[in-house]
């Protein structure tokens, strides 16, 4: 009788559930999470007015609306092929407008060559969560691993892209299409405007370092008085791609080189080398008057 007793007490120790509380700040989290779903429910957001408040922000100016978009080249086994997208600062304005989200970023792994960062984007009111990952290099084409002021800037810039791309994943960017193609024609402008968006490009691109001769040889013309408003876009886009750390400027635009002196200056350019001189005069060469009788 006593050994059935002691292991009926020992099948009840082994079934005993231990009940963990939960934390106060677990607690606190749940709490602010279930205010934004009963907030979000009580004010559904309006489709119509996101529209009306995501174009207003766009199209603000043509500044906000040259950040909309970012526009890159990459070689491929077809030639050159022009990538283009709504960038991370459209993704904010959708974001804002469209109502009832939780997003953000964080880096979830800093390897050896590269860094992942994840996004996420929760739609409270409809209860659809998502998540994208974008990994980055932090090598340089040499295999040398970057600095740490470097693989900082790098780790920003990875966050700022998943953060797009998993917005984009919880807005259906067909919601977004015609502002983002209005804030498109803001940030390039007409005839009328084509001399000042001209002036602001080369503007901008000086402030981080292109000269204008740098624009010039990648665009194949001659100078500034030859920018289309085709090579606007094409500018606008590329410049908010280097804002937002898609693109190396140094090699979407490199160094132009110095053309080679000719001539006379390329041997002077050589240490030792003589200058050329004259051909000497020939007997029958006609003697210059002095003016005086002979």
């Amino acid at each position: 009788m006593t050994g059935n007793t002691t292991f009926a007490n020992e099948i009840e120790t082994e079934h005993k559930t231990e009940v963990i509380q939960p934390t106060a700040l677990e607690s606190q989290t749940k709490a602010e999470f279930d205010v934004a779903v009963a907030t979000a429910h009580r004010y559904p957001r309006s489709l119509t007015r996101f529209r009306t408040q995501a174009l207003t922000m766009a199209t603000i100016d043509a500044e906000v609306a040259a950040s909309c978009y970012y526009r890159l080249s990459r070689q491929g086994r077809d030639g050159a092929k022009t990538i283009e997208g709504p960038s991370v600062r459209f993704a904010e304005i959708v974001a804002n407008a469209y109502g009832n989200l939780k997003f953000g970023a964080r880096i979830i792994e800093i390897g050896e060559k590269e860094v992942v960062a994840q996004g996420v984007c929760h739609d409270l009111e409809a209860n659809v969560s998502t998540s994208t990952e974008v990994r980055r290099r932090i090598t340089t084409k040499n295999g040398s691993r970057f600095g740490d002021d470097m693989i900082a800037v790098t780790c920003n810039a990875a966050c700022s892209l998943a953060l797009r791309n998993a917005i984009f994943k919880a807005v259906p960017f067909a919601l977004a299409k015609p502002i983002y193609e209005q804030a498109k024609r803001v940030a390039v402008g007409d005839a009328k405007t084509l001399a000042e968006r001209r002036s602001k490009c080369l503007a901008a691109f000086t402030a981080i370092g292109i000269e204008p001769k740098r624009i010039f040889a990648k665009l194949g013309i001659a100078g500034s008085d030859e920018i289309t408003l085709a090579h606007v876009e094409d500018l606008i886009g590329t410049h908010t791609a280097i804002k937002d750390g898609e693109l190396d400027p140094d090699t979407e635009f490199p160094e132009v080189k110095a053309d080679k002196p000719k001539g006379g200056d390329d041997l002077a350019a050589k240490p030792g080398a003589q200058p050329a001189t004259t051909a000497p005069q020939t007997a029958n060469a006609q003697q210059p008057t002095t003016g005086g009788k002979a």
